[in-house]
């Protein structure tokens, strides 16, 4: 089936003004955003940058707006949208475009690096591993989830008026060894908040 995309361009080394270029592609219903944002360069506009590594969902580097919503570009289907074949991929909003889809990140891993996001302990290391309390992980698992795309920053109505704001994925880290019952800094880390 065709599908139009209308895809957000801009060179900030060129462009005076963001735009959006249309693009038609060739697409089945099971084929990923990511999968028709290849076609485009690969088979018609070489010049199109836009980030991905993975292509599983893992490394969060896909991030984008696809028709207002933010979702991982690898992780969202031709079918999911009931827009008749009619995609308005954007960058990330609130980051600074570096071209076309490509956003800044630096500014969002230097909140997350202030959070010191790696185990603190005041005691010597053991000769093994440092052995975590079942318990006590399954308390902050789910903030394992977190791939650092960027995208819950991007959604965040503080950070639109807050720049100095660390963010939802930075705050979320600080708590994943706030709540770690082998780190010792939480004092710290939390002064540093």
């Amino acid at each position: 089936m065709k599908c139009t995309f209308i895809v957000y361009r801009f060179d900030p080394a060129v462009d005076k003004e963001p735009r959006y270029q249309e693009y038609m592609v060739a697409a089945e219903p099971t084929d990923k955003i990511l999968d028709c944002l290849n076609k485009i360069r690969w088979e018609q506009d070489p010049t199109l940058s836009y980030r991905y590594s993975c292509a599983h969902g893992i490394c969060g580097s896909d991030a984008l707006m696809i028709n207002g919503r933010i979702e991982l570009a690898c992780q969202k289907l031709v079918r999911d949208f009931k827009t008749a074949n009619n995609f308005v991929i954007e960058p990330l909003p609130l980051f600074k475009v570096i071209k076309d889809l490509v956003v800044d990140m630096n500014p969002f891993f230097e909140k997350h690096r202030t959070v010191r996001p790696y185990l603190i302990s005041d005691e010597d290391p053991p000769e093994k591993e440092w052995l975590q309390d079942p318990e006590n992980q399954k308390f902050f698992e789910p903030a394992l989830a977190c791939i650092l795309c960027g995208s819950c920053t991007a959604a965040c109505p503080i950070n639109r008026s807050n720049d100095k704001y660390l963010g939802p994925a930075a705050l979320l880290r600080g708590f994943r060894y706030v709540a770690d019952s082998r780190d010792t800094a939480t004092g710290s880390r939390l002064a540093q908040l």
